[in-house]
């Protein structure tokens, strides 16, 4: 399996039953580590207790100093678990929606790679092929002499082009099952060969189907109007004779199917009185391979590149069209932010402890909405912006927010904690100036802790004491 199949390495994840299994194991023992813990507390403190049991007076306030500081360990320790197991399924969620979701982002990623670097329909210029008698010497040894050898061999040569004039007309399939997309190409190319050489007279023309097509139609070459047929069945090369000083046109003409692009390939050759109109019938259509055409033109959603080259240009890549697609930017904010995401959790619920009386039931419900929403902030992440989608999560967190308080000061300073704890830093996580924001946050969340325990300003009445104790008393 590929590492982007796999997610991130390392990361745990539900998914992995092997993975649950160890750290469930891990849990226990810890779990096992904290109860004896508070166990060897109890018991340390009730050996003291016997010990001093001959002095009455000394024992009665031992005990009652330990027994009183025991019940509030005992109620701090509640909150503590509720806190970590609480936790502890949000890391495991957390770290199982990162790797998803990394393993979402690198599907895409390859998907666009293969529409933008994959299979191709690649048309290469055809070529003129002759043959000539080349003079050459060499030495060998006959009976202990030396002696020099005249010999003739035959080289292959090419006759450049004198025209070309091409037009490609593409339209484009996407419901093909396992493929992104795949292009049916219709071409017509007229060439124009000159004979410029005074001695040879016996030329082939060499003209292969384009490279990378699934179902090739129709292809056909034909020389000033009369159709050449191949010697051999596979052979695309074709011999004709031109006198020194003449002129004749090749046509060919083909439909081909292949994905997702087309490109054509001078393989090399200098490229004369060059026009090559693509045609492309859908949208988004841009130009491949870098090479700017002479004219663009925009009919709805077809869209015609030309491309003119008048003398001797050699371009070195192939270019053509292909679909184009918007790019993907700030791969990997969302696993960021969700690794981070018991961090935060961490820094809200202690911000709500510093600032209100916290019930268990509000820290289980409060809990449960944090996590809620970066799990539909995962999901809606995929099909629009994060930080418009964190944004309308963010009217929702808030809405539910001011339950927390029984009176209206108890729930703007619920609404205040929020803000700075978690609605601030998981939109600075999605944001490019992550590190402004999250101090930003930051600040706002000691000022509201100094405003709120310091100076006084914000302090909750009496009343509103009272009444969100009877709320969490009730809760």
């Amino acid at each position: 399996m590929s590492s982007s199949g796999q997610g991130i390495p390392g990361l745990p994840d539900l998914t992995h039953p092997i993975e649950l299994v160890q750290f469930g194991t891990q849990a226990f023992k810890a779990s096992l580590l904290l109860v004896f813990l508070v166990v060897a507390l109890g018991v340390a403190i009730a050996l003291i207790s016997f010990s001093l049991r001959r002095s009455q007076s000394e024992q009665l306030i031992f005990i009652g100093e330990w027994a009183v500081r025991y019940s509030q360990l005992l109620r701090g320790l509640q909150h503590l678990t509720l806190v970590l197991v609480l936790l502890i399924p949000g890391f495991f969620l957390c770290s199982t929606l990162s790797n998803r979701y990394h393993h979402w982002e690198q599907a895409r990623v390859a998907q666009v790679a293969q529409t933008v670097a994959g299979e191709k329909l690649e048309q290469f210029a055809p070529q003129v092929r002759y043959s000539i008698q080349e003079p050459y010497s060499y030495t060998t040894q006959i009976n202990g002499k030396i002696v020099n050898v005249n010999q003739t061999r035959e080289i292959t040569r090419f006759l450049m082009l004198a025209g070309s004039q091409i037009q490609v007309k593409l339209d484009q399939s996407v419901d093909v099952p396992g493929r992104s997309s795949i292009y049916q190409a219709n071409y017509t190319a007229d060439y124009k060969v000159v004979n410029q050489l005074k001695d040879i007279n016996s030329f082939f023309f060499e003209a292969p189907p384009p490279n990378g097509y699934t179902l090739l139609e129709s292809y056909k070459i034909e020389r000033d109007g009369t159709r050449l047929q191949p010697t051999n069945a596979g052979n695309y090369s074709f011999p004709f004779r031109l006198q020194p000083g003449e002129e004749t046109t090749f046509r060919v003409t083909y439909q081909a199917q292949g994905g997702p692009r087309w490109v054509y390939s001078a393989t090399g050759q200098l490229l004369s009185n060059f026009r090559l109109t693509a045609i492309a019938n859908f949208a988004p259509a841009d130009f491949a391979s870098g090479i700017v055409p002479n004219e663009i033109k925009v009919d709805g959603r077809s869209t015609q590149f030309t491309w003119k080259f008048d003398d001797n240009v050699s371009v070195k890549n192939p270019f053509g069209v292909f679909t184009n697609t918007e790019p993907i930017r700030h791969t990997g904010v969302i696993p960021r932010l969700l690794l981070l995401a018991p961090a935060i959790f961490l820094w809200w619920i202690l911000l709500l402890y510093l600032s209100l009386p916290m019930s268990f039931k509000n820290i289980a419900i409060a809990a449960s909405i944090f996590f809620a929403c970066l799990l539909m902030l995962t999901y809606l992440a995929r099909v629009i912006n994060a930080q418009l989608a964190w944004t309308l999560i963010s009217i929702i967190l808030l809405f539910l927010t001011w339950g927390l308080g029984a009176s209206r000061s108890a729930s703007l300073a619920a609404i205040i904690c929020t803000i700075a704890g978690a609605v601030l830093p998981v939109f600075g996580l999605l944001v490019p100036f992550s590190g402004l924001t999250l101090s930003l946050a930051g600040l706002l969340s000691a000022i509201w802790l100094a405003v709120r325990h310091w100076y006084g300003w914000y302090s909750l009445h009496p009343e509103d004491q009272r009444l969100q104790t009877q709320k969490n008393a009730k809760d």
